[in-house]
């Protein structure tokens, strides 16, 4: 009897507000993907769903958690144990589909996560939302007490040290909030190729949200300086933007670019 082939895991992650969720709607449509369902957890996100990997009320917290030392997991942690993968999939299994291929867990703390979690699920693979910081400072604004310039410096920390991470992630694909919304049927053959599955309807609802953020605090020279190189400028205004994706397969990274 041939042995069944054990799912993957495709882990989503992003500061708040920066469009995860959508990513994870994108991602749930494509036959043989499936995130979690019919969890009390706030947006079914599996890191308030287990144990191994201690969650407080001060965990993950909006616009706090990217330069917080204590929440950047990487492969030397202490967690990096196959007690953590057991107690994580143990935990997550009744959530999930069991017939799935992959597995979507979507939480946004998996941004500082990314390499710890690559220690536990050798085959897993990763997605960052980016959105433009402007937007995400004022829309998480009514969450933190702090000042804009505060929440625009916390942004481009976060982003930092994602692409210090990088170097040591198999496969990871970076997407701006932007970009899907603009064209989200692209976004979607991108995603699809990425988890090499077949296309899928688009979900219903994707529509533009930074309009409503029009007259938010612009950033400084030197906060715009830097997010420049991911293509966005002071006043909500985007650049055209050539992406990141990294694959050890160049199949893959063909066909995400030609999708």
């Amino acid at each position: 009897m041939t042995p069944k082939i054990p799912p993957r895991y495709l882990f989503i992650g992003g500061l708040h507000r920066s469009g995860t969720s959508l990513v994870n709607r994108l991602a749930n449509a494509l036959p043989g993907a499936g995130g979690i369902t019919g969890a009390a957890a706030p947006e079914n996100e599996g890191v308030y769903l287990q144990g191994a990997i201690a969650h407080t009320a001060q965990s993950g917290r909006p616009m706090h958690f990217a330069t917080n030392p204590a929440e950047h997991l990487t492969e030397g942690h202490p967690l990096n144990s196959l007690e953590t993968k057991t107690r994580l999939e143990r935990d997550w299994a009744p959530w999930f589909d069991p017939d799935l291929r992959w597995r979507i867990e979507k939480s946004p703390v998996n941004l500082t996560r990314m390499r710890l979690m690559q220690q536990l699920f050798p085959m897993s693979q990763f997605m960052v939302v980016l959105r433009h910081p402007e937007a995400v400072a004022a829309s998480v604004a009514s969450w933190v007490d702090a000042p804009a310039q505060q929440l625009l410096d916390h942004w481009i920390a976060a982003q930092a040290q994602m692409l210090d991470d990088l170097p040591y992630l198999h496969a990871v694909m970076v997407l701006r909030y932007e970009d899907i919304v603009a064209d989200a049927p692209r976004s979607m053959r991108q995603i699809a190729q990425f988890l090499d599955l077949p296309e899928a309807a688009l979900p219903e609802g994707i529509a533009d949200g930074n309009q409503n953020y029009a007259g938010a605090a612009q950033m400084t020279a030197a906060q715009a300086n830097y997010a420049a190189r991911w293509g966005y400028e002071p006043g909500l205004n985007v650049a055209p933007w050539s992406g990141l994706l990294q694959h050890p397969l160049r199949s893959v990274r063909d066909a995400v670019s030609a999708a």
